[in-house]
């Protein structure tokens, strides 16, 4: 599986990874500077990327817990997700996002 992230200053990168796990794992292991504070759990928001568009309805959007978390994000838009809560699958192959300033280490 393939997945591309366009990183805070706009230069984009091809990651590939296994069709297990969520996509902030696959990040972590392809050495993406992903800030991820609390490592999956769904406490924190600092795993913010913003889904493309052609992409949205396949991830789906946030809900609930979820969506609180990015409530408190500047960065917030109606197809921002944290990709610890997106599961990779094949049916995400080609997944295309941007990772957000408030998730971004570096």
């Amino acid at each position: 599986m393939n997945l591309t992230v366009v990183l805070p200053d706009g230069s984009a990168r091809r990651v590939a990874c296994m069709t297990k796990g969520s996509v902030m794992e696959c990040l972590r292991a392809a050495g993406v500077p992903i800030r991820a504070e609390c490592g999956g759990a769904m406490a924190c928001a600092t795993c913010h990327v913003h889904v493309d568009e052609a992409w949205i309805g396949r991830t789906g959007q946030a809900v609930d817990e979820e969506a609180d978390l990015l409530d408190n994000s500047d960065y917030k838009i109606d197809r921002s997700r944290l990709c610890c809560q997106i599961k990779c699958a094949a049916g995400l192959d080609g997944l295309k996002f941007a990772l957000q300033l408030d998730a971004f280490e570096g």
